[in-house]
């Protein structure tokens, strides 16, 4: 525009000038206006012209319909810890993956290392979004929008708390769903249980209600072990009572139930996965564990760990030291995340239509907390102090797997299962990402 680089020596009056008490309307400042919304029209009609020369432009998205030899695989809470992993294991073995996530435990900075290695167009696309939130926030960030280096972000805010949910669903094909996507510390759900039902239990029956509307076919539900409670019986088999001593536990098992209940008239192919102890990190050190600080309170051991070893607490509190077990702390079977996506892929490539298989992941031996300290000890090279306290709410003194009907059905079985040398991985990423991922999403001007 004329006359922007000059200096001006005396200031204007912004407002409309008097005569003979009447107003009018500065000339000059409408003149300015006027300009402004030329410049606008200009602006928006040369990106109109840049996107319809875009060879995408009025092309169907990939993700949009379904393609022969191609499984299109919904990573519900993909930019979480394990949801992160199994993306990543998902999109080496050439699947089309969508990740939904509203990011209050998961990470932006894990989908866009996945974004990085994995660029081609029709690869991967992040919708951030809450499965259970009226206020409906749709974020997407697929191969349209990385070409102009931004993402869009849309409000859409509706009195249907279903809506988003089937708008995500009604404008993709998937073929496939890992349902990962929920609150779980076990700790946590005993302070603010209902959360724990919201998230877990109400939000997978929504998911559940748009995979049976618009015919996804299959369904990987992500359970837990904290379903059976306390077992008077070691180790746990699939059909061990299931009797749940805290929310978060009760949460997954009523889940559980709902999408059993639903099986029983329908053609879906259902696997469930109930998992012990996660630790460990990608191998490779693309991805890790980086947990929000206000949760470390509520964290699993491993994070405490590495948190006592880099000395952003003063060390590691063991909770109970009182429980019926041979040191007196609690028993757990700790899985590493690289065998856990390695069972959930196996699952996938497994499912059948009209069939259910129910599985316990782990790796059949249990460990104690204090072995575990000392394993902790071990692989950072820090002498970790440690406190014990108290049992904690909500807990259980012993749990470990059965992992015969697994390998037996799945042919599937844990390979990492040194404890020091799963920490060891885990710790070089930790060491190397002192403030976990990137947490930026979009800078708004």
């Amino acid at each position: 525009m004329l006359g922007l680089g000059r200096t001006r020596t005396q200031t204007r009056s912004s407002r409309s000038m008097s005569l003979g008490g009447m107003d009018y309307a500065d000339p000059k400042k409408k003149s300015s206006i006027a300009s402004k919304i030329f410049v606008a029209a200009a602006l928006t009609a040369l990106c109109i012209l840049i996107l319809k020369q875009s060879p995408t432009f009025n092309t169907p998205s990939a993700f949009s319909r379904h393609q022969p030899g191609v499984i299109h695989v919904l990573v519900t809470g993909g930019a979480g810890y394990i949801g992160s992993h199994a993306a990543l294991r998902l999109l080496k073995e050439n699947y089309r993956v969508t990740i939904v996530d509203n990011l209050s435990r998961g990470n932006i900075g894990a989908v866009k290392i996945l974004q990085e290695l994995f660029p081609e167009p029709g690869r991967l696309q992040f919708i951030y979004a809450d499965l259970g939130d009226a206020k409906a926030v749709n974020y997407s960030c697929s191969e349209t929008t990385v070409l102009f280096s931004y993402c869009y972000l849309t409000f859409t805010y509706s009195h249907n708390q279903n809506e988003q949910v089937h708008q995500i669903f009604s404008q993709n094909a998937f073929d496939a769903v890992m349902h990962f996507a929920a609150v779980a510390y076990v700790g946590e759900s005993t302070l603010n249980p209902l959360k724990y039902y919201h998230n877990i239990t109400s939000n997978t029956l929504t998911v559940l209600e748009a995979m049976s509307a618009y015919g996804v076919p299959t369904l990987i539900y992500s359970s837990t072990c904290a379903t059976y409670g306390e077992p008077e019986k070691m180790p746990i088999t699939e059909e061990t009572p299931q009797l749940p001593i805290n929310p978060y536990g009760k949460a997954k098992k009523m889940a559980e139930d709902i999408i059993l209940d639903f099986h029983k008239n329908s053609n879906m192919a259902v696997m469930i996965l109930r998992y012990f102890n996660v630790i460990g990190s990608d191998p490779e050190g693309r991805l890790g564990e980086a947990p929000r600080p206000e949760l470390r309170e509520h964290g699993r051991i491993s994070g405490a760990c590495y948190d006592a070893a880099r000395g952003i607490i003063p060390g590691l509190k063991v909770r109970g030291t009182d429980y019926k077990t041979t040191d007196g702390t609690c028993i757990r079977d700790y899985i590493d995340v690289t065998d856990l996506v390695d069972a959930h892929v196996k699952a996938l490539e497994k499912s059948r239509p009209g069939k259910v298989g129910i599985y316990n992941v782990g790796t059949g031996r249990g460990r104690s907390v204090k072995e575990f300290v000392e394993a902790c000890k071990a692989a950072t090279g820090v002498p970790i102090k440690v406190d014990f306290l108290p049992r904690r709410p909500g807990d259980y003194a012993e749990v470990y797997s059965d992992p015969t009907k697994i390998k037996l059905e799945l042919n599937w079985t844990a390979k990492h299962t040194d404890l020091q040398e799963s920490l060891q991985v885990a710790w070089r990423w930790q060491k190397s990402h002192l403030n976990g991922y990137d947490s930026s999403l979009v800078s708004s001007s």
